[in-house]
């Protein structure tokens, strides 16, 4: 490997890096049913939340609930974060199909 490919591997992996700090920083949130989930850009989950108390009594409702609330975050989490490695992606000559 010579002296420029080894430059731009090491730029890459400079932007991918920056770009998984901004993804910590963004916060996504999601509500079904009275059930908050907020995930960041990185898929964790930063806070989950029961607004609507009622939904305690129907063990399956919350379920069902929390687990849509959760998907429904992670889902849109993965889409910002496919946004956002694009470009990366492409300056690697990577054309992933869904990125």
């Amino acid at each position: 490997m010579d002296f420029t490919k080894a430059q731009e591997l090491l730029k890459l992996q400079q932007e991918a890096q920056k770009i998984q700090e901004e993804l910590s920083n963004i916060h996504i949130e999601a509500e079904v049913d009275g059930v908050v989930v907020t995930i960041d850009g990185q898929m964790k989950v930063i806070k989950f939340t029961i607004e609507n108390t009622d939904i305690l009594k129907d063990a399956a409702r919350l379920e069902k609930a929390s687990t849509e609330a959760i998907n429904k975050g992670l889902k849109k989490s993965q889409e910002i974060a496919a946004e956002k490695m694009k470009s990366v992606m492409g300056s690697m000559g990577l054309n992933l199909p869904g990125m």
